[in-house]
């Protein structure tokens, strides 16, 4: 029986995107369901796969995997072969480490500035504490790149999970033209010319569904073409 990801929407639902970007670029073999965060039956219908009524949930036969983290996990487990973690083990730990950071972190740069696909790139003004978070994830992506990242452009050189838990923050920097060094903006594009990273986003820019509380503009809701 093949691996099942119930999701949200593309434009907005960070946390579906770190599974299935790091299945997909790991060429983890799944199918998808789409739910829209706004459906009036969404939890009800999530809820069927997950206690928690969230997404996203990974489906495995009779095995159901919530929390994003835990389905990256999960998968690694099964597929060692995809190298989502780096098989060095002072990076594979220190990998875990800002992947926990990450997950449980930065609340002040999730709420100022959701994800959003199809907002054409322009700058918000930014609090101190959201200020704070981009030098934080800066800091860290940098000495992931200098300590780890010789084998490639990526935090570990390879893609792997790590990455996977910060493409939300590359697609906010990018929607919010947020100011960055070169060797961040190195990092970004190179995580934005993948073909997983594409498909992604020319799939968020068709949907249908608009949120307002994730359009920091509206009610105003500009969308770059599809």
């Amino acid at each position: 029986m093949s691996l099942h990801l119930v999701i949200g929407n593309k434009n907005y639902s960070s946390w579906s995107f770190r599974p299935w970007i790091a299945m997909t670029v790991a060429g983890i073999p799944f199918e998808e369901t789409v739910v829209s965060l706004g459906d009036p039956d969404f939890k009800a219908t999530v809820s069927a796969h997950s206690g928690t009524g969230k997404v996203p949930v990974l489906i495995d036969g009779d095995v159901r995997v919530w929390e994003s983290l835990a389905i990256i996990e999960y998968v690694a487990d099964q597929h060692p072969e995809a190298g989502l973690w780096p098989a060095d083990r002072v990076a594979r730990a220190h990998a875990r480490a800002i992947a926990t950071e990450m997950h449980a972190g930065f609340a002040a740069l999730r709420k100022a500035l959701p994800m959003n696909f199809w907002r054409p790139p322009k700058q918000l003004a930014l609090a101190d504490d959201v200020m704070r978070d981009v030098a934080r994830i800066e800091a860290i992506w940098r000495d992931c790149r200098k300590r780890f990242g010789a084998g490639g452009p990526f935090l570990f050189g390879a893609f792997g999970a790590a990455d996977a838990m910060y493409a939300p923050v590359v697609s906010r920097f990018f929607t919010y033209a947020i100011e960055v060094g070169p060797d961040t903006k190195a990092y970004m594009q190179a995580v934005a010319a993948l073909p997983a990273w594409i498909a992604w986003r020319d799939a968020a820019l068709r949907e249908p569904w608009v949120l307002p509380e994730d359009e920091p503009d509206w009610p105003e809701v500009p969308r770059l073409p599809a």
